[in-house]
């Protein structure tokens, strides 16, 4: 299984001066980046799609300024619309040649960019940014076999909450330390989210199953979710997701509890900290996910690990400019400009070992998710369509009653026939 691991040796970062190169999205075509002899300036028109913050704090605009003054051989008009990283690619494939020029998504959505032909294929100064100054679990998030295609500027995961007042920091080291945390009577120890499988594979990846095979990507490798393995881990969610301790999803609101101090630990995103925070101040503390052990073993969660990304729109008319724009915005410097105004924790190696960011708690906590405690997500087409349907249903028939204990190997297999028939 690909495990997050940040690479430790450091390159340069490239400077947003050399030229950038790209392929056309199915690798066969490039763009020097040069704007043609020496002296010429050449009218373009770039569109860029971001979303609402990096308008709102200025990001976006501070940017486009610098680009251009340092581009003088290229007269830009810019467009700048609100495009959120979850709606890209839906608004992309939407009309191909009317989307920008310049986008921001989320990995899980790349190889249906890729796939669409929507996306250019990066090379030159873009692909050595990402290749050189990014971890490899990072890069991968943005790459379709050996071919680049995106430039990952933040990460994208999840991690622990917990209350200090009712955990310490030894206490949610392990799942069954949580549970065993004497607590009072109206307070829940853990809360159970599947986030519609999202948080669910991290039982199963943690354990060493894999859907496809180690990368996700090998459809001959099947789903192994139905061995000894898998019936242990689904044996160890029913006691779990019934457990009086355990609040479930749906059924109770994680902001509901804690304003009363009434939950020990929950996972969630970097989104919501600041709302957390504001409930709990000081009393609010923040982990890798933690360790459980389903049969006898002791096995590190492992929660789906993906990026946000830039990429450039294949039918682009303005190649060069395009990808030279991309690949500034996801340059060291910007990515620390990020991290400042919009606390998006940087992928470039340099920049996230910065002491600005490493002094940070959250974003030291990320890092270290990613390094110790996550597993790349599947982007694989036929993935995207079964797993989220098929898997999200798991933890919701458990609560149900309909799986249990006695028939765990029958719905495992059904689950696995679902998945690779």
């Amino acid at each position: 299984m690909k495990r997050k691991a940040l690479a430790c040796v450091l390159a340069a970062v490239m400077s947003v001066s050399l030229l950038a190169g790209c392929g056309s999205g199915n690798g066969n075509g490039n763009a020097s980046g040069e704007s043609g002899a020496s002296g010429e300036v050449t009218n373009v028109a770039l569109k860029v799609w971001c979303p609402q913050n990096q308008v709102d704090t200025g990001i976006m605009e501070q940017q486009q300024a610098a680009f251009a003054e340092a581009h003088p051989e290229w007269n830009i008009t810019w467009t700048t619309e609100i495009v959120g990283e979850d709606n890209c690619k839906t608004e992309v494939l939407k009309d191909v040649d009317a989307a920008a020029d310049v986008f921001m998504f989320s990995s899980d959505q790349l190889i249906e960019l890729v796939d669409a032909g929507a996306i250019a294929q990066l090379g030159g100064t873009a692909e050595t940014m990402v290749q050189e100054t990014m971890s490899e679990a990072v890069r991968a998030t943005a790459m379709v076999g050996d071919a680049t295609y995106a430039i990952p500027f933040t990460h994208n995961t999840f991690f622990m909450y917990y209350d200090k007042t009712i955990m310490s920091e030894d206490d949610v080291t392990s799942l069954e330390k949580i549970m065993a945390k004497e607590t009072a009577d109206s307070v829940y120890n853990y809360y159970f989210e599947s986030a519609g499988g999202w948080k669910l594979g991290a039982y199963y990846y943690g354990a060493g199953l894999t859907v496809f095979g180690p990368e996700g990507n090998d459809l001959s490798a099947g789903v192994d979710w139905n061995n000894e393995t898998g019936v242990a881990v689904t044996n160890y969610l029913i006691d779990l997701i019934n457990n009086p301790k355990c609040a479930y999803d749906g059924e109770i609101a994680v902001s509901e509890l804690i304003e009363d101090h009434r939950l020990g630990v929950w996972f969630d995103g970097s989104w919501n900290y600041n709302t957390y925070k504001d409930i709990l101040g000081d009393d609010l503390g923040i982990g890798i996910i933690p360790t459980f052990n389903p049969d006898g073993n002791d096995y590190q969660l492992l929660g789906f690990y993906g990026s946000k990304c830039i990429g450039v729109n294949a039918h682009s008319q303005n190649m060069a400019a395009a990808v030279a724009f991309a690949t500034y915005l996801g340059n060291e410097e910007n990515q620390l400009l990020r991290f400042e105004k919009s606390a998006q924790i940087p992928t470039n190696i340099n920049a996230s070992s910065s002491e600005a960011v490493t002094s940070d708690p959250l974003a030291a906590v990320i890092v270290r998710e990613a390094n110790e405690a996550s597993v790349m997500q599947p982007v694989h087409s036929v993935f995207s369509t079964r797993y989220w349907t098929y898997a999200g249903a798991i933890p919701t028939e458990i609560r149900s009653g309909e799986i249990n204990k006695n028939n765990v190997q029958e719905k495992l297999d059904e689950f696995v026939k679902a998945m690779t028939e």
